[in-house]
């Protein structure tokens, strides 16, 4: 390929080439190289760029020296916006460990207290724009799960109102996500125990998630989250719930920070009417397998094969 050495050129369907020594792994650097430069020069105009932010590896490339000072980096960074110490962990995937999450729709009264425990414990923005990773819908029970009859904004003096019945709506983290299918960065990418993360920092912001998720899970910070000192939870877990930066996408991570140290979500703590459920999907003794094993089970928009782990079912 005589004056192009080095370089590849597609044509169609077809592809020139590199040069006959060039290894997989020198075009991929190649190629990280080049996508790191035009992401530099885009930036280029903008404030506050963190150059290593931009330039690092892959979360799942990172060695653990690494990652022990992206951590304190974070840290450094908390402390500066908000004054107040904080401890950012990373804390992996449990062996022998995949989370399912049950709602006993029967019983759910559509009071919202999961959807405040959910944003103080996951440190979202909590004005211009509100931000909520979880939205309950309430329905019609003449009409069932019917998102035709379903009301987001419902207002009532006290609930659950006659005839109607509410329905939850979280990331599913699903077994196949679309979300993760649409990403063109790998910021987003499925773990071991069934939770689909975000790296924020790897985030760019193309919202080709938000389109792709057939359930309305993901939310863009359109403008600097406001978020202040005393609210903001100072236990954190990198891919979960440390403060996001404006023009990233965000999402429910089933509290990250909590159960892979063992607690149950937020979400579940708060709920006054024992609605929710939460276990480990591979302990035949768990809660989550119970409800699996003895109710009536379904999930959410079934037919798009996406297989959700968010299981929804009627105890009574």
């Amino acid at each position: 390929m005589s004056g192009r050495k080095g370089l590849e050129v597609i044509q169609g369907d077809a592809a020139e080439p590199l040069d006959e020594g060039t290894t997989d792994a020198s075009r991929r650097a190649f190629l990280r190289t080049a996508a790191a430069g035009v992401a530099v020069s885009a930036l280029a105009g903008c404030g506050g760029v963190d150059l290593d932010q931009v330039l690092r590896r892959h979360f799942k490339e990172l060695s653990k020296a690494d990652l022990a000072r992206i951590l304190a980096k974070v840290e450094k960074r908390n402390l500066e916006r908000f004054g107040k110490e904080t401890k950012v962990t990373a804390e992996g995937p449990r062996p022998g460990v995949e989370f399912g999450y049950g709602l006993d729709i029967s019983r759910c009264v559509g009071c919202r207290r999961c959807v405040y425990a959910c944003v103080k414990e996951n440190n979202q923005s909590r004005e211009q724009p509100q931000i909520h990773w979880i939205r309950v819908l309430e329905m019609d029970k003449e009409h069932g799960v019917d998102l035709a009859h379903a009301e987001l904004y419902y207002e009532a003096e006290a609930v659950p109102r006659p005839g109607k019945f509410y329905f939850p709506v979280q990331c599913q983290q699903c077994r196949h996500p679309a979300c993760v299918k649409a990403c063109p960065t790998q910021a987003t990418w499925k773990e071991k125990d069934g939770i689909v993360v975000i790296d924020y920092d790897w985030c760019i912001g193309c919202r080709c998630c938000m389109s792709a998720c057939p359930y309305g899970a993901r939310h863009f910070n359109w403008s600097e989250p406001k978020l202040t000192a005393a609210e903001l939870n100072p236990n954190q877990h990198f891919l979960g719930n440390r403060p996001r930066p404006k023009g990233v996408v965000e999402k429910c991570t089933f509290c990250i920070q909590r159960t892979r140290n063992g607690r149950y979500p937020a979400c579940l703590e708060a709920c006054p009417v024992g609605a929710r459920k939460f276990g480990n999907l591979l302990d035949p003794e768990s809660e989550i397998r119970r409800v699996m094993e003895t109710k009536r089970v379904f999930v959410f928009k079934e037919e798009l094969a996406t297989e959700p782990q968010f299981y929804y079912f009627y105890a009574t």
